[in-house]
């Protein structure tokens, strides 16, 4: 297995089986890290993360697994929307300007195998866009807690 794979999956692991306590707020969907500044240039910036989610989108939509998730939205918008996020959080001077996750994922049913596929496909389009490992570790150990708001099935 991978090293970032497996990283993931114990971060993961380890959220799931933490226990949950009741959140007064839906936490920030982009909270800033300004110290990984570094691992976003690592990333090629804005327009690299951009380049990164074009990838991305086209493997979602080639990935019958997440296909259901993605045709009938507006690829743009959640492609946008995750350029914003992903810059905030890897310390950036980029606005986050989308929903809570609670609120972007309402109505859809979201399980932890959905949840599990879409961070595979989302290492399958940094790989290809030769992102090294230990800076994609960095951002998907920023978003693993996140699964707390996405996965609602």
């Amino acid at each position: 297995m991978r090293l970032h794979t497996a990283t993931l999956l114990l971060l993961l692991a380890t959220a799931m089986t933490a226990r949950a306590e009741p959140a007064a707020t839906v936490p920030n969907p982009a909270p800033a890290h300004p110290e990984l500044r570094d691992v976003l240039d690592e990333f090629g910036g804005k327009p690299g993360l951009t380049a990164l989610m074009d990838d991305f989108m086209l493997i979602l939509l080639d990935d019958p697994r997440m296909a259901v998730f993605f045709e009938q939205v507006d690829q743009q918008r959640v492609k946008d929307k995750l350029v914003e996020q992903f810059c905030v959080i890897l310390g950036g001077d980029c606005e986050y300007t989308g929903m809570d996750m609670v609120e972007a994922h309402a109505g859809i049913e979201v399980t932890h195998a959905d949840f599990n596929i879409l961070v595979e496909d989302l290492q399958i389009a940094m790989d290809r866009r030769g992102i090294p490992t230990r800076a994609q570790n960095q951002l998907l150990a920023k978003l693993a807690p996140m699964h707390r708001e996405v996965i609602n099935r």
